[in-house]
């Protein structure tokens, strides 16, 4: 795909969407960090109806420590591989007591530091959070950057940097949302809406298909 085609996708996005947001529901860059974290594997509604509970209880570092795994636990049972994702969660606040005064540190090593936090995480708490022009790719994002030659790549890594190679800075901030919206909501897996699709005409997919 050329610049060119590139770029008008991205303003048709941008005219259509000027302010993408997140669909995790969170209030400040801690509650952001353990929705991101829970989410792992697991839908943003999953996440959400377990949040939505949790956060009016718990919504520091030292108050989620004082849940403990077990009380974590009574919160997000009902979202994938939470046993794994209490201990961490746990363990990440408490690392951000100790060492970052109970505080989401703006800074990609010490993210990334934290118990269960990958390069993914920390992209989007850096993006949605602080405002940095970083670019989480997850499996809609790596999805639609290959299915429509966006910025195709073998894996997510390769897509990460290809996006940050080629989209324009004015985007950069934006990109994230825009792309997980639309792997979401029409070009999903399965069978991808391309009637519906603001982009279609621009699209280099070989097999659309008209729904």
């Amino acid at each position: 795909m050329n610049a060119n085609k590139r770029k008008q996708i991205l303003i048709r996005w941008r005219d259509n969407n000027p302010k993408p947001e997140t669909e995790l529901n969170f209030s400040s860059p801690f509650e952001l960090l353990v929705a991101v974290t829970l989410s792992a594997q697991a839908t943003d509604v999953s996440v959400n109806k377990a949040t939505d509970k949790l956060f009016p209880i718990a919504n520091t570092p030292e108050a989620i420590v004082a849940l403990g795994v077990d009380g974590l636990k009574s919160y997000i049972k009902t979202i994938g591989l939470f046993n794994t994702k209490a201990v961490n969660v746990v363990n990440t606040c408490q690392q951000l007591i100790d060492k970052h005064q109970g505080q989401v540190p703006e800074d990609r090593a010490a993210l990334e530091a934290l118990p269960g936090v990958g390069r993914k995480t920390a992209n989007v708490v850096l993006n949605t959070a602080f405002g940095w022009p970083t670019i989480a790719v997850d499996t809609h994002i790596f999805r639609v950057c290959n299915r429509m030659r966006f910025a195709p790549g073998k894996n997510v890594n390769e897509v990460e940097q290809k996006l940050l190679k080629v989209v324009p800075a004015e985007f950069k901030v934006d990109v994230h949302h825009w792309l997980i919206l639309h792997g979401r909501y029409t070009c999903i897996a399965r069978k991808p809406r391309c009637g519906s699709c603001i982009v279609e005409d621009l699209c280099e997919f070989s097999e659309k298909i008209d729904l």
